[in-house]
């Protein structure tokens, strides 16, 4: 899927930074920066970046050059940013847990999304006639796997649909300006249900009148294999601005709309490089095995979620080699360390077809610009974390993350005598 990474490239990079490589794009992350931009909005658009995706530095930097925003789900998450050079007016904090440092965010200028009731009360009570927003659940989820989908019943994140009087309790009791209902249901799901679960966030905000902004969150789908189909964010923003336009019809509030993928910004603008270091079988009746000098340590997605990447071997030598099914595997000591499960399910076994590999041959994983270096086992087996490198626009490589020094695996580690 990834077009950017060419044979010649994957070798420089292997010979001046090793493997494993993460590899990212600047103009793949430019190109989708500006489509997300370029999102329908009638009254005002807010474009932000979910960090969590990856929180490189240098991509932040880049990301804010262009004029997006931050979408923080943590408060270490939010201080990250500001170190990346973001204004804190900028940053939105969206977060399962309040940081024990929240007052120091509020006042810096950082947004609050109260996600629960107990942080209602918790951020009423330390800001009491201030302005806050709502993270709502609004009863509908959507997702690649149940572990991606982060509405409906079943989800904790948000404060549930049917609490709305206890939430205006709360608001009334510490006097706070609601100016902004924010959803999320899920990432890499179906978009017609997250469009539908977009619908249902506007019959929230009739309920709050102080709203100025809606933040139907991120999650659209990306496509990482042949047979995916990556969400076209003209299409389903469109009924969203009609919806809107039609809201200010109705109550006469224009609302400021505010997106914030994570996985659409990255994924497709990087490439996890590694190569191949050793081939083994288990017979006619077993499997054919590609073990990579990389893996869950770089990667958890397909042993965590069932993930799909689309990949390639890039032979080392020009001869002719016919295809075979391979499984490929990680590095690691660990049985799930697997790069070809079953679709969504990190069970089963799924060969793929290959060249006949070699021992020195490169593999490329594609789509791992998103939840791969930000969400990798980094350091189990107590492996180091890999170097990130970026193909700038004029064909230049540059080093974004060092690789690991070792030592810095268990260097906060206490020697006790015994």
């Amino acid at each position: 899927m990834n077009s950017f990474l060419s044979s010649d490239v994957a070798f420089r990079i292997r010979e001046n930074f090793g493997t494993p490589c993460y590899v990212y794009d600047e103009n793949t992350l430019r190109e989708n920066a500006r489509s997300v931009l370029a999102f329908p909005h009638p009254f005002g658009l807010t474009a932000r970046y979910a960090m969590k995706a990856c929180p490189n530095a240098s991509i932040l930097r880049l990301f804010n050059s262009l004029g997006i925003h931050i979408d923080a789900s943590s408060g270490f998450e939010g201080e990250r940013a500001i170190a990346a050079g973001f204004d804190p007016e900028k940053i939105s904090l969206s977060s399962q847990e309040l940081p024990s440092n929240l007052k120091e965010l509020v006042e810096s200028g950082m947004s609050v999304n109260a996600c629960s009731l107990h942080q209602l009360e918790t951020f009423g009570k330390a800001f009491p006639d201030s302005r806050v927003g709502l993270r709502f659940n609004p009863g509908l989820g959507t997702g690649g796997t149940n572990r991606t989908n982060v509405g409906g019943p079943a989800s904790s994140f948000g404060i549930w649909k049917e609490t709305v009087s206890e939430t205006k309790e709360i608001i009334a009791r510490y006097n706070l300006d609601v100016f902004r209902i924010h959803t999320h249901v899920g990432s890499g799901g179906d978009p017609d249900i997250w469009v539908r679960a977009v619908m249902l966030s506007l019959d929230i905000v009739k309920q709050f009148e102080s709203a100025t902004h809606l933040n139907i969150g991120g999650g659209h789908k990306v496509a990482r294999i042949e047979g995916e189909k990556t969400t076209d964010l003209q299409l389903v923003g469109t009924p969203m601005k009609t919806a809107i336009e039609q809201f200010a019809q109705e109550t006469g509030r224009q609302l400021h709309l505010e997106v914030e993928p994570g996985t659409y910004f990255v994924a497709n603008a990087g490439v996890l490089l590694a190569s191949v270091q050793d081939l083994t079988s288990t017979g006619n009746d077993g499997y054919n095995f590609i073990k990579l000098d990389s893996g869950m340590t770089e990667n958890v997605r397909p042993a965590m979620y069932g993930s799909q990447h689309d990949m390639r071997l890039i032979p080392s030598d020009s001869t002719v080699r016919e295809e075979r099914p391979y499984m490929v595997v990680g590095h690691c000591c660990e049985s799930g360390d697997i790069l070809t499960p079953a679709p969504a399910d990190p069970e089963a076994l799924s060969p793929r077809p290959f060249p006949e590999a070699k021992i020195g041959d490169l593999f490329a994983i594609n789509g791992s610009g998103a939840y791969c270096s930000s969400m990798s086992a980094k350091n189990y087996n107590s492996f180091p974390e890999s170097p990130e490198v970026l193909i700038r626009s004029d064909g230049s490589l540059d080093l974004i993350r060092k690789r690991q020094d070792p030592v810095k695996v268990y260097e906060n580690e206490l020697k006790l005598d015994f």
